[in-house]
């Protein structure tokens, strides 16, 4: 819980000179945790919540943490990518910002690479260390803040960063004309597919490779049971099981948007059967069982981008982004279906909180590299969503040879 004196209200904030960030989530809070071990910054976070209380699961992947360019690239799927978007240079710009980052917020970010973590746990240790630290240069507000309140309360010479998530205040603001009514007037989607994303937990260490997933799928002709399962939990004994299954977008429309396993076994039996299957012999092999409710959720999985992932169109227009910058980061700016983007919103927050720290930069400059950082990361995105999307085409029909081979593309 967040202590009430922790907060003040928009009315007591000091006009002039302040960065205001929008949203303490876990991107928020390690920005406002990042320019508060730097000095001269006068920091105010927005956050409608006084509590914390997602408990999803997360992975931080261990380059976050890295501290040589060649630790940064190890992940076999991403690797080449990094090398290939980002100059030696850059990449060797943020390993030294990284390697500049304090030994209190290291250490946490060391720890929430070694396995999941609940969410709630990264914000309640990142809130936790602001609030020790004491500096004076964070101020807390509570409260929503809406894109009307935000730039309102702006004057010039002030940073606004929009860490909102993927239902962002501003990234469709950012543009000139842009109103409320403008929805996605700066947003980039891509729909990928509609999908069941089903969790639960088993009390034995399950590990899954790409094997794994077929022979325990060989039995389900049509709907496959694909788990994201690469680490087990904090504790050590108890594996977070996230599995996805592919579903028509007839299906989609006629189930609710969140229920469990016995609501998907009574309305749609086959997508339960493959489930329930997967799972018998996961405990068959593992001698386990699922020690949790099965929660479920449909969702429409949307690759997407912010056209512009700052306010740069605005300058020379008679509005207050012109002369107080405002940029989105994390989810805000860019969303991926195939895995957790709190890797990603943690490089981004970092790559900001080194901008912003930069001695003698314009604002123009400033902005002009943000939407440079941010270009690069979603090349970097889009390339390997795309890849696993075609893998996971590519699995689906493993077992029909002609389907499989209308799906390959070979020069």
């Amino acid at each position: 819980m967040l202590s009430e004196s922790s907060f003040t209200t928009f009315e007591t904030l000091p006009p002039g000179g302040r960065i205001h960030i929008l949203g303490a989530g876990p991107v928020g809070l390690l920005l406002a945790a990042l320019l508060q071990s730097l000095k001269g910054f006068d920091v105010h976070l927005y956050e409608k919540r006084k509590e914390y209380t997602r408990t999803r699961m997360v992975h931080l992947e261990s380059y976050v943490s890295a501290e040589s360019v060649e630790n940064y690239c190890t992940d076999p799927l991403d690797g080449d990518n990094v090398e290939a978007v980002f100059s030696p240079a850059e990449l060797d710009d943020a390993i030294a910002f990284q390697r500049s980052i304090p030994s209190d917020l290291m250490t946490l970010l060391r720890g929430w690479t070694e396995g999941f973590c609940p969410l709630n746990d990264i914000e309640r240790s990142l809130s936790d260390l602001i609030d020790t630290r004491a500096t004076g240069s964070v101020t807390r507000a509570a409260g929503v803040v809406t894109a009307e309140d935000a730039i309102a309360m702006l004057e010039p010479g002030d940073i606004l960063v929009d860490c909102t998530g993927s239902k962002s205040v501003l990234r469709d603001r950012l543009v000139p004309g842009a109103d409320e009514t403008d929805a996605n007037a700066n947003t980039h989607t891509i729909r990928l597919e509609h999908a069941l994303v089903i969790t639960f937990l088993y009390n034995q260490t399950y590990t899954c490779n790409e094997l794994c997933k077929y022979y325990k799928n060989v039995e389900n002709p049509r709907y496959k049971f694909i788990p994201m399962v690469n680490r087990v939990s904090h504790d050590g004994t108890v594996t977070h099981v996230t599995g996805i299954v592919t579903i028509s977008a007839e299906e989609f429309e006629a189930m609710p948007s969140r229920f469990d396993g016995e609501w998907l076994r009574e309305n749609f039996p086959e997508v339960g059967g493959s489930m329930d299957r997967f799972i018998a012999k996961v405990k068959l092999e593992t001698a386990g069982e699922v020690i949790s409710g099965i929660d479920v959720i449909r969702i429409p999985l949307n690759l997407y981008r912010a056209r512009n992932a700052t306010s740069r169109k605005l300058k020379g227009h008679d509005h207050p982004f012109a002369t107080a910058p405002a940029l989105v980061v994390g989810d805000s700016a860019i969303g991926s279906p195939y895995f957790q983007s709190i890797t990603l919103g943690f490089e981004c927050a970092m790559h900001l909180a080194g901008l912003i720290s930069a001695e003698d930069q314009s604002d123009d400059t400033l902005l002009d590299r943000h939407e440079d950082y941010i270009y690069k990361q979603w090349l970097r995105v889009y390339i390997q969503t795309k890849l696993i999307k075609n893998n996971k085409d590519l699995f689906q029909l493993l077992d029909d040879p002609a389907g499989l081979l209308e799906k390959l593309h070979i020069y």
